[in-house]
């Protein structure tokens, strides 16, 4: 099929051509950039209080690498990864692409029936895991469903002497095979299975590539201007493409620092950390900055004072939030990305010296080597600059399809190779683009398209409100009406419906004012911190007492 023509006013818009895309592997990465900067520190892990050098992590990436070769595992074959985040984590990560296993990563909320589902649908052949997190056993959800994996042979926990052995020192001839390994493998070879959230139906395994994310994180990392001085602090999971595509391939690419907070997200630690360590950059979903700032508001004191830049993704940032962060975090190069798993994320980004509205208005521009557009959902036709379509992605970043799922990547990805991502965007005349919503999260109300996000924008101008998500609940009479579920900061007064609708009457249209207002403490998330409005959905119906 021939590709369409563009005209300046259709919603479509191509990257720019530089830097070139890198063609190696990452083992091939990590290893120029130790030769560059063997002294740099490249990892911290500040639970344990430990750090290495480039020279250091590569020499204990190369030992793993060997140990895993030791149990049989050969390119291509899967190794699964069940662990919050810890310096284990990233020494798997990088130890895996270094003998060209596929690593699957595995969501550390996961319980027996997703845990079993993935490592058999993936095909996986090991597992490195930590022994437990919080309340999860993970040995022993691990346990209960070997029987069920015909084609798992190992499970090697962190705190075993199973996992010592692997990182032993290993002999010349095991260094030797790992090189030659190494010297046989192709950028365009599947390294990654990222299972998405599956909210509706078994989750999917997007299989990502060296050139996919390898890329991806490399070119993140060059518009926030990283370079061998930068630390970068990561409280978001590992197992996502936030930490260990944008953040640990960024690094590692650019010879930064990664620094590990803490195993999962926790305000205190994270501030703690840029803090004690001299973090340049911090990671969160807008609801980790929310809380971060929650925190200084209550009087608790860190000096941010080597921050420079971060990034902001996972979910829409609230203007406000992202105001107090450049103005009260010392982020003022801090950066807005926009994507999915299934383009190794990043699509979008707002470049460091962007109009200050751009940066708190919009999801960025396209980035380098690739194109975006906007359709109408229904025909699929290219919509003018300004109109409110399907948000669509090609180009390097594009995953190669979901693990032995045909049907269900063809889809996702159309003949021209243009990614459907499922979520509502307006790019504007600069290029820059906004995302509105989901399609699946529009309500329909009475005839009319409404998009929660312009009404969570408005009720984020509420002096009590803190945080609101808005979905579509069932009504007789109109279809769907507007039900708005918000935390509130401490010491308010108590909100509800007539007062939110007293709050909006003359500021935004009558029909998009919530019917029903729920104040919550927190919202249903996922462990990568997206609001699970399916979930909210659901449980408002129920106390409403509706009839789908």
């Amino acid at each position: 099929m021939a590709d369409q023509m563009y005209t300046d006013t259709d919603s479509y818009a191509r990257g720019e051509s530089e830097p070139a895309l890198l063609t190696q592997t990452i083992g091939a990465t990590l290893a120029a950039t130790a030769e560059r900067f063997p002294d740099s520190v490249a990892l911290i892990d500040a639970s344990v209080d430990r750090q290495w050098t480039y020279r250091e992590f590569r020499r204990d990436v190369r030992a793993l690498a060997a140990g895993l070769l030791r149990l049989g595992v050969n390119p291509g074959d899967r190794v699964a990864l069940w662990s919050p985040n810890r310096f284990e984590w990233v020494l798997t990560q990088f130890a895996a692409a270094e003998i060209g296993a596929v690593l699957v990563v595995i969501n550390p909320s996961y319980r027996r029936h997703e845990l079993a589902y993935v490592l058999g649908q993936s095909g996986t052949t090991v597992v490195l895991a930590a022994e437990r997190f919080r309340d999860s056993e993970y040995a022993v959800m691990l346990d209960d469903v070997r029987d069920q994996l015909s084609e798992l042979r190992q499970v090697v926990l962190f705190e075993s002497d199973g996992f010592a052995t692997l990182l032993s020192e290993p002999t010349a001839d095991e260094l030797a095979a790992v090189d030659e390994i190494a010297s046989r493998l192709d950028a365009d070879d599947a390294i990654n299975i990222q299972y998405t959230s599956g909210t509706t139906g078994s989750p999917k395994g997007v299989t990502l590539s060296h050139t996919n994310i390898g890329n991806n994180g490399f070119l993140v990392g060059e518009l926030v201007n990283y370079t061998e001085a930068d630390r970068i602090c990561l409280p978001v999971p590992f197992y996502h493409c936030f930490g260990m595509v944008m953040g640990n391939l960024a690094a590692i690419s650019h010879g930064s620092a990664m620094v590990i907070p803490g195993p999962a997200f926790d305000p205190a630690t994270a501030l703690a950390a840029v803090e004690k360590y001299g973090c340049t950059s911090l990671y969160g979903v807008p609801t980790m900055f929310i809380a971060e700032l929650a925190l200084l508001d209550t009087g608790a004191s860190y000096d941010l004072s080597t921050l420079r830049t971060g990034i902001m993704a996972g979910s829409p940032c609230p203007e406000a939030v992202m105001r107090r962060v450049i103005d009260e975090m010392n982020m003022a190069e801090v950066s807005i990305c926009y994507g999915m798993t299934e383009t190794s994320p990043v699509s979008t980004q707002t470049r460091t010296d962007d109009e200050l509205d751009l940066r708190v208005g919009t999801v960025g521009r396209v980035g380098p080597h690739l194109e975006i557009k906007i359709v109408d959902p229904v025909t699929r036709e290219v919509l003018p600059r300004g109109e409110t379509g399907e948000f669509c992605t090609r180009g390097y970043s594009v995953m190669q399809g979901y693990w032995n799922e045909p049907e269900k990547t063809a889809d996702a990805i159309d003949a021209d190779g243009w990614m459907r991502t499922g979520d509502l965007g307006v790019m504007g005349d600069d290029g820059y683009a906004r995302i509105t919503g989901r399609i699946k999260d529009m309500v329909i109300r009475g005839g009319e398209n409404i998009y929660p996000r312009e009404i969570e924008e408005f009720l984020y101008t509420h002096p009590d409100i803190v945080d609101a998500q808005v979905i579509g609940v069932p009504d007789e009479k109109y279809g769907e009406e507007l039900m708005a579920w918000v935390r509130v900061r401490d010491g308010a007064a108590p909100l509800d419906a007539d007062a939110v609708r007293e709050f909006a009457t003359g500021h935004i249209s009558r029909h998009k004012i919530p019917r029903y207002v729920h104040v919550v403490e927190e919202f249903p998330m996922t462990v990568t911190g997206k609001v699970r409005k399916v979930e909210m959905r659901e449980k408002s119906i129920e106390f409403l007492g509706l009839v789908k």
